[in-house]
């Protein structure tokens, strides 16, 4: 299967890696590729992609405390988001904003974003838009 790589693509250390990809994959994520061995996984939801790896010291700049990723979030365009929604609310997974529509200016254009904020398992937030 050839892989088309976004320009862009967050790699984010977890704690346990199963734990991680149960998560995404709940949320409808698919693995496109993983090394076991290195506990890395390459997913993918809707075209936006993501790798995950257990924490191994390689990319740390410092202590890692939950939760992790702080001063970040991740925003993610997604086809349905209000099934999404749902299925965040039926795994009683944490929202850490409800969905709502905020309207952002652009130059002299304001755009109009439904979207809602979850945080993973480690605590990195997570933001999907439609």
């Amino acid at each position: 299967m050839d892989i088309k790589f976004n320009r862009l693509i967050p790699e984010l250390s977890v704690s346990d890696i199963e734990k991680s990809k149960k998560f995404y994959l709940s949320l409808g994520f698919s693995i496109l590729y993983e090394r076991k061995k290195e506990k890395f996984c390459f997913m993918e939801f809707n075209g936006n992609q993501l790798m995950i790896e257990e924490v191994n010291n390689h990319w740390n700049t410092g202590d890692l405390q939950y939760p992790y990723g702080r001063g970040i979030n991740l925003s993610m365009e997604v086809d349905d988001i209000d099934s999404l929604y749902q299925l965040v609310q039926e795994n009683h997974y944490p929202i850490f904003r409800q969905m709502q529509i905020d309207q952002y200016q652009v130059n002299d254009k304001i755009y109009y974003d439904k979207q809602f904020l979850i945080q993973d398992v480690d605590g990195y937030l997570l933001r999907f838009t439609n």
